[in-house]
């Protein structure tokens, strides 16, 4: 090889070099806490599986440059403040709450940007001081249950038409889920439909609340969501199918699971939203710049089995304008 030659190919070899080496540089790893008052997020859950994807959108892809650090306080909320030591600790970037009890008790326990879900009606409940600006360190998906209650009670009404008494059963410890709640409440006694309240702080109070309409027949119940009545749902779908009471839930994944009927926002749509703000939040803005957003998109799923085991006939037009049919 020539002397020019060399130098030439070392001189080339200096250029490459730096870039080699910058193409090789790993991107930043960003690191998520995911706090929930029940059971942690898990990937193939249908919140994680929903997160996961929305995520994807904007460029996160989990195990190459995005982390989470899961906790749940399995029921015990007098878990979360500890809880949320250990995402602190673990210098997550941001935390995304699953429910109204994580989400107050960050505010109240940690300074790092949280990202709420499912946690009722924030300004009711004090959480932020308005939805354009929240303030503090929060912000996330607001509530919607007032607009959607009229419309859940719609759909039973299509499937009972003789419904006047529907029993709402929720969880009385949570103040986000006692807002929704008194939501539906107003929406249903606006309609003409008599409410029987059933509100449950805890495993043990579903068997009241059993009894309580034992003695108070129903013509339906409606399930406010909660990590309380998720980790309850099999009971509930128990009792409506034993007692062939049609139920409405606020979610689908209630209804692939096995409940009836669900009409709710689209969590698909809610998280993408949810990862909207995270990666706003990761590329340094601001939670309390960040207005609280709502759904904008809703699903009514059917539950055609549950429907025959109850004896219902499911109305065809009601089938036809639903956006899930399990069959």
């Amino acid at each position: 090889m020539q002397r020019r030659e060399f130098i030439t190919l070392l001189g080339g070899a200096a250029v490459m070099w730096p870039r080699s080496v910058i193409a090789q540089t790993p991107a930043k790893v960003y690191r998520i806490g995911l706090l929930s008052g029940g059971a942690p997020v898990a990937d193939a859950s249908p919140n994680g599986v929903a997160l996961i994807r929305g995520l994807a959108q904007f460029g996160y892809v989990l195990g190459r440059n995005i982390e989470f650090e899961r906790r749940g306080a399995e029921g015990d909320l007098n878990r979360l403040p500890r809880l949320l030591d250990e995402l602190a600790a673990s210098k997550v970037d941001v935390v995304v709450t699953v429910g109204y009890p994580p989400a107050l008790a960050a505010k109240q326990k940690i300074t790092l940007p949280v990202v709420a879900f499912a946690a009722g009606d924030p300004v009711a409940t004090g959480l932020v001081e308005s939805l354009a600006r929240p303030g503090g360190n929060i912000t996330g998906i607001s509530d919607v249950s007032a607009e959607l209650t009229p419309k859940r009670m719609g759909f039973l009404k299509q499937m009972v038409p003789a419904l006047k008494r529907v029993a709402m059963l929720w969880n009385a410890a949570d103040l986000g889920m006692t807002m929704r709640y008194r939501a539906s409440e107003t929406g249903a006694k606006a309609m003409g439909i008599s409410v029987q309240p059933l509100g449950v702080n805890e495993p043990n109070d579903f068997e009241q609340a059993f009894a309580a309409m034992d003695r108070e027949k129903p013509d339906a119940i409606l399930m406010v969501t909660d990590s309380l009545t998720i980790l309850n749902r099999k009971r509930v779908f128990e009792y409506a199918a034993a007692h062939r009471l049609p139920a409405i839930y606020e979610f689908a994944f209630l209804v692939r699971d096995g409940g009836l009927v669900s009409y709710g926002p689209d969590q698909g749509e809610s998280f993408a939203r949810v990862a909207a703000l995270v990666d706003r939040i990761l590329k340094g803005a601001r939670p309390s710049d960040l207005p609280f957003e709502q759904p904008t998109q809703f699903t009514l799923a059917i539950n055609m089995k549950t429907a025959k085991a109850l004896g219902l006939e499911v109305p065809t037009a009601l089938l036809a304008t639903a956006d899930e049919v399990i069959e």
